[in-house]
Parts: structure tokens; C-alpha cells; sequence
């Protein structure tokens, strides 16, 4: 039998009115571990929702890994490379990619009635997966790319309001290529109307048919501005992007154009290295919350061990070694961080739910990328974040434990 936890568990669970004081500072000391490990899971939650939710949108833009011309600068003026390529058949059964789809870009520039604004034209082919802007869809269905060249097209909400179109308007698109003096004109139609939030991105990007890209930048029919790649994993785009180094490489032929592989993160720093700075925030609130929770239970241990001497020195003159006496009151106080743990899982996962489900903190996605704040309750999150404050807080408590082996047990007998 473990003596000394038996006798912590009675004392959890005592009743005994003549330890008001210590029963008091206890109670703070648990409402503030509760109320600590509730505002860790939220920022945990709130971090890796932001990360997980602006990444997941920037990949629907622009996938995961792209495969490109290596004479194509920064630009969406790209050159050309041939979309039968001899590594495809390689690169399709490649582990952990999940779908490869061409795609061309194109400047342009709107001009309706009362506005005008600079777009990016994405031309897609019959491989493109939808299920991105199906997801964000506001109103109208995909784009029907069969045998004839469709004038439909994708446009954002955010262009929509700030152009005054809607579904089924017809407008002007103005394009002008190297060595032209005189604008192409091309009428489309509003086929489909998205909204991601993400504005930066949704301001810019108009999804077409390829083969108006292909006709006004005078390509051929099998030339395209890249391949787009996803991945079943997003955590593995630098492991693949090597990989798929290596495929063209092997694949290289003479007097062919150089291609290169483009990293989500290398083409959108600015995006990537914001969220990465979230990760340090984090850190530092992990940080100051168990340091908070831990002094707090360090002062509840001490209160308790001055109203517990006379115990104490029982259970001294009883023969208990200090040892035996600092593990009855390490107990008690796993006992009292487990009990605080437990009340902040359930304010801070209660808190999550409600944000999540009925989304009720607002953001301004100019400035967030996001219209609401995103959460991401993870039970692997959770288990480490009890398992960490629970471990660090006892490890704070051990310093202040030795104070019972100064204790007498013949001083506080007789006192009392």
C-alpha cells in the first residue's frame, strides 16, 4: 500500500473547517491554473487555426509545390513549357502526391462602366480539382470545360463588389503583350462568384478557361505556365520539393527548356514568415502561464504546510522520513493541479467550441487574412499541453517541499 498517497487523497478530499485559510488561497490557486491552461489551449488553438486555415488557402491558390519555366521571373507573364513532359508518368506515382493539374496565368486588367482594376487571369484545364472553390463557393457552378472554348469565369466577391458584377454580367478585359502597342480585348462573363477571405489573393485571381490564356499569349495548344502540385502532407513540400528536383534532372533532354520547382513558402515569404513569428508568441504566453500557475501553487503548498506542522510532526515522531512526508504533499498537490487542469480543459475547450461553431470573435481580413478567428482544437495539443504544465508545475514544487525537513516534530507537538 502507498502510505503516502493514501493519506494525500484524504486530505483532498477533507472537509475540515479549521483550515480556512489554506482551503481559501488553494481555491486561487486552482482557479488560476484553470484559468491559465484555458488561455493556453486558446492560443494554441488560435495559432495553429491561423496557420492552418491562411495556409490551407494560399495552397488552393497556388498549390503546394509548382513546376515552372527557369527563365519565369516573379511575375504571372510567364514563359512557356510543354505540358508532356517524360518524368509525368514518374511524378504521378510518386508517394504523398495527391493531384497534379496544369494551369497558365496571365495578366490582365478589367474595365467595366464606373471601374478598373488589375487581375491575374488563371487559366485551368479539365484536371483542375475544384474542391477548393467549391468550398468557398458564394453562388454559380464550375466552369464547363468540354470541347469548345467557354467565355465563363470565376471571379471573387471581393471584385464583385468592388466592380459592381454579378452573376451572369458581362465585361471587358484588356491584355497587352511584349512588343504590342495596341491591347487585346476579350468579353467573358461572370460564371461563378468565391470568397475565401483571403483578399490579398482575392482581389487578384480570375479562374478561365486555359485555352484563352493559350490564345493570347500565342502559345501552342501543349503549352502551359506550370505544373501545380498538392501533397497528401503540407508539412512535406521542402522533402518533395528535392525530390522532384531530382525527377527533372534525371529527366533532363537536350535543348529542352530548364524547368524548376517552385516552393509555396519561397514564392509567398511574407505570408509564411508571419506565421512562423505565431509560433514564438505561442511560446512565450505557454511560458508565463505555467510560471503563474506554478508560483501559484508554491504559495498554496507553503500555506498548506504551515496549517499542516502539527501533521507533520506526527507523522516525524511516527518515524516518516522527510521524504516520505514532502511525496504525501507532492501528491496533494498533483491532486490540486489535476483538478485545476481539469476545469481549464473544460472553460478553454468550451470557449473553442463556441468560437468555431457559431464564430463569434470577428477579424477584418485585410489586416488577418481571415474574417473570423480560426480554432483548431487538437487532442494531441491538449495531452501535451496538461502533460507539460502538469510535469513543470510539480517540478516547481519540489524546492519548496524541503521546507517540512525543517520542521520539528517535537517543537510542534508541544505547541500544540
Amino acid at each position: 500500500m502507498n502510505t503516502e498517497l493514501f493519506i494525500a487523497k484524504r486530505l483532498f478530499s477533507s472537509k475540515d473547517q479549521n483550515q480556512r485559510l489554506s482551503r481559501r488561497v488553494v481555491r486561487l490557486a486552482v482557479a488560476g491554473i484553470s484559468l491559465g491552461m484555458a488561455v493556453m489551449i486558446m492560443a494554441v488553438a488560435i495559432v495553429t487555426g491561423f496557420q492552418s486555415e491562411i495556409e490551407s488557402k494560399v495552397n488552393g491558390f497556388a498549390s503546394q509545390l509548382q513546376i515552372a519555366n527557369y527563365d519565369s521571373n516573379q511575375s504571372y507573364q510567364t514563359s512557356p513549357i510543354s505540358s508532356n513532359q517524360s518524368f509525368l508518368e514518374e511524378l504521378t506515382q510518386m508517394d504523398g502526391i495527391r493531384h497534379i493539374q496544369k494551369v497558365a496565368t496571365k495578366p490582365g486588367m478589367i474595365n467595366t462602366e464606373d471601374e478598373i482594376q488589375g487581375v491575374i487571369l488563371k487559366g485551368i484545364a479539365d484536371d483542375f480539382d475544384w474542391t477548393f472553390f467549391e468550398n468557398n463557393k458564394v453562388e454559380g457552378r464550375a466552369i464547363q470545360l468540354d470541347s469548345l472554348r467557354t467565355n465563363d469565369v470565376w471571379i471573387s466577391q471581393q471584385l464583385s463588389n468592388m466592380l459592381k458584377l454579378k452573376l451572369g454580367d458581362s465585361f471587358r478585359m484588356y491584355f497587352l503583350n511584349q512588343n504590342e502597342t495596341v491591347p487585346r480585348i476579350r468579353k467573358f462573363e461572370v460564371g461563378g462568384i468565391y470568397r475565401t477571405g483571403l483578399e490579398e489573393f482575392d482581389r487578384m485571381f480570375v479562374l478561365i478557361d486555359i485555352r484563352h490564356v493559350q490564345r493570347l499569349n500565342s502559345w501552342k495548344e501543349d503549352q502551359i505556365s506550370a505544373f501545380e502540385i498538392y501533397l497528401n502532407n503540407a508539412d512535406e513540400v521542402d522533402k518533395k520539393e528535392y525530390q522532384l528536383r531530382d525527377l527533372i534532372l534525371a529527366h533532363l533532354e537536350e535543348d529542352a527548356p530548364l524547368l524548376r520547382v517552385i516552393n509555396i513558402k519561397r514564392k509567398f515569404p511574407h505570408i509564411f514568415d508571419w506565421l512562423d513569428m505565431l509560433d514564438m508568441n505561442v511560446w512565450i504566453i505557454l511560458g508565463l502561464m505555467v510560471l503563474v500557475a506554478g508560483f501559484n501553487m508554491i504559495s498554496g503548498l507553503l500555506v498548506i504546510i504551515l496549517e499542516r506542522t502539527q501533521m507533520i510532526g506526527i507523522l516525524k515522531s511516527m518515524g516518516a522520513a522527510n521524504t516520505n512526508v514532502r511525496k504525501v504533499f507532492l501528491y496533494l498537490s498533483a491532486f490540486l493541479v489535476g483538478e485545476g487542469l481539469l476545469w481549464g480543459n473544460l472553460l478553454g475547450i468550451a470557449i473553442g467550441l463556441l468560437q468555431h461553431y457559431f464564430q463569434i470573435i470577428q477579424l477584418d481580413p485585410a489586416s488577418y487574412y481571415v474574417d473570423t478567428v480560426p480554432i483548431n482544437l487538437s487532442i494531441l495539443h491538449l495531452f501535451f499541453l496538461n502533460a507539460g504544465a502538469l510535469a513543470i508545475t510539480l517540478l516547481m514544487l519540489i524546492g519548496p517541499s524541503y521546507f517540512i525537513s525543517r520542521i520539528d516534530p517535537g517543537k510542534t507537538i508541544r505547541f500544540e
